[in-house]
């Protein structure tokens, strides 16, 4: 069973000088890179930017010293931004907190219960299609920004149909300044990776839109013209707890811990790759939870692991928890020190940083893969999910492709299962038959296959004895799993056989069946004398209980 312990504390054991170099080196280069990532992150979540830094320092800390894995890198993220924003617009930070609160917690019992491994039972197409409507919602977001579009006084909206109707409204205050500065920093962001990786190309966007606010004559808003900016240290904050606030925060918290835990480890496996390694799920979970929990209490808002730093950790040597410590420390000196000049940066600057994220992570290769290759029920959910995260909100969106994900799955299982009769050929007729087992006309056989579950249960009822009918044999060597509704059907047919007179036979039970029909007695009721290994042995028995009956 995988250890509940933090990675740290394992490779402490073997570390060396210069391996902490190393990990000293790749924590400066990923803060560097996270700075201007956490700011736009936490304006994209509708609140300050030093929260995003509070996010990267706190929580980046304790999930890198509790963490599974040697390498992951954690922060504000992209996935978070539009659930977060809606949770600020509609209960305040103390909303936020609540729930960011009541997400580590389940995150926790989550890790607690070992249940790391069931994050792979959210299906593929639930994930992508969420993924690639969050980026949609972000690029919605950042139009107005990019843009440089004025708002009415007064209108604030939150939903992204809403964002669009309000963008194509005031269209007439678009801003060829900031469209320029914007423009710009884009290109930047998607040529600079072609002359080095060294320098972020984010930072040089940053500094390029500043030196063109600053040097020409453009009138284009930045984030010290809409946000105070401060420099203090995060704060310890209680919120207003309440049951009222619980029961209405709960379904946002779930949403959070169940995209943390999927964002995180699906981060620990693409590391695990890199360095090839393998990370405890359970104890990354565990640590997200923590990690969420501290975020939230001093300021910050919800966390995970990041694909896109945590490979860049790994890029640059990182191989050890260490590397995010002094990662989340940097930025904590970045905070003090160099948090004032946030206010120069532009906002077109910050909504192109914001376009390029929302790119990287739309996943929109395998979104058209999916449409063109996937079955036609897979697509349904793919498209629908996407669709529902455009329009409502991800809460509606996981929970709305969860239940049609199962009720799809179900259908297609059922459609796996089927009960047919053995045929009886007659002897002159049928040449073949001479293969084919002698069964007595006494004796009918049925052949099920496939699960045996409640949404198949009905089919048992398909099973249907003649006049003369003495036994009935199920020959289950096809059936891997059953539940307590297709027991019950199992229960219901032996009843009515044997108020007919009929004996019932089961062949060839596979070991889930059987323990699940000896724990619910029915093997005690129709008698182990006729539960036979094989059909063979099954027809045997059938053959000497009718002898018996003749006899």
């Amino acid at each position: 069973m995988e250890k509940l312990q933090p990675k740290l504390f394992s490779v402490l054991k073997t570390y060396t000088k210069e391996q902490f170099i190393k990990d000293v080196v790749a924590g400066i280069i990923v803060a560097v890179i996270a700075l201007p990532l956490s700011i736009a992150l936490a304006l994209a979540s509708g609140v300050g930017p030093e929260q995003g830094i509070y996010t990267a320092i706190i929580a980046g800390f304790l999930i890198s010293f509790f963490g599974g894995s040697r390498v992951q890198i954690a922060g504000p993220t992209a996935a978070f931004a539009t659930i977060v924003a809606g949770i600020v617009a509609s209960s305040g930070m103390d909303g936020l907190i609540v729930a960011t609160v009541l997400a580590g917690i389940i995150l926790i019992v989550m890790g607690l219960c070992r249940m790391g491994s069931l994050i792979r039972f959210i299906p593929y197409t639930i994930t992508t299609g969420f993924t690639a409507g969050i980026a949609v919602t972000i690029v919605v977001g950042q139009l107005k920004d990019f843009m440089g579009i004025t708002y009415q006084h007064g209108e604030a909206p939150i939903e992204t149909i809403e964002k669009i109707k309000a963008v194509a409204a005031n269209i007439g205050t678009f801003n060829v300044h900031a469209f320029l500065v914007g423009m710009v920093c884009l290109a930047i962001l998607i040529f600079w990776p072609k002359v080095t990786e060294k320098i972020p190309a984010s930072l040089i966007a940053i500094l390029v839109g500043i030196a063109m606010v600053k040097l020409l004559p453009l009138h284009v808003n930045t984030i010290g013209d809409l946000y105070t900016i401060s420099n203090k240290l995060p704060a310890f904050t209680i919120p207003k707890f309440s049951m009222q606030m619980i029961g209405k925060m709960l379904p946002d918290a779930f949403t959070i811990a169940i995209l943390a835990g999927i964002e995180s480890l699906l981060s620990c496996v693409v590391a695990d790759s890199m360095i090839n390694s393998r990370h405890r799920s359970n104890m990354e979970l565990v640590a997200q939870g923590i990690g969420n929990i501290g975020s939230a209490l001093f300021g910050g808002i919800p966390a995970t692991g990041a694909i896109a730093r945590t490979a860049a950790n790994v890029k640059n040597g990182g191989r050890t928890p260490i590397a995010g410590m002094v990662h989340s420390i940097t930025l904590l000196l970045v905070l003090v020190i160099l948090m004032p000049y946030a206010a120069l940066i532009p906002m077109p600057a910050i909504a192109a940083i914001l376009f390029m994220v929302a790119y990287n992570m739309c996943q929109w290769r395998p979104f058209v893969k999916l449409v063109k290759h996937a079955p036609k029920s897979d697509i349904v959910v793919l498209v629908l999910t996407f669709v529902l995260t455009v329009v409502f909100d991800l809460v509606v969106a996981i929970e709305v492709g969860m239940l049609l994900a199962c009720l799809l799955f179900m259908k297609r299982m059922s459609d796996e299962t089927d009960v047919k009769s053995w045929k009886y050929p007659d002897d002159e007729e049928d040449p073949d038959s001479l293969s084919l087992r002698k069964v007595p006309k006494e004796v009918r056989v049925y052949e099920i296959g496939g699960p045996l579950f409640f949404g198949v249960a009905d089919r048992l009822l398909e099973i249907q004895a003649k006049e003369f009918t003495r036994v009935l044999i199920l020959r289950m060597r096809s059936v891997p799993a059953i539940d307590a509704t297709a027991i019950n059907a199992l229960e219901t047919l032996y009843a009515d056989c044997r108020s007919k007179g009929i004996t019932l036979i089961f062949s060839h039970v596979n070991e889930q069946p059987m323990k699940s029909m000896t724990k619910a007695g029915l093997v005690n009721e129709v008698g182990q004398e006729n539960f036979c290994c094989n059909i063979d042995a099954a027809l045997v028995r059938a053959a000497k209980l009718i002898d018996g009956e003749t006899c």
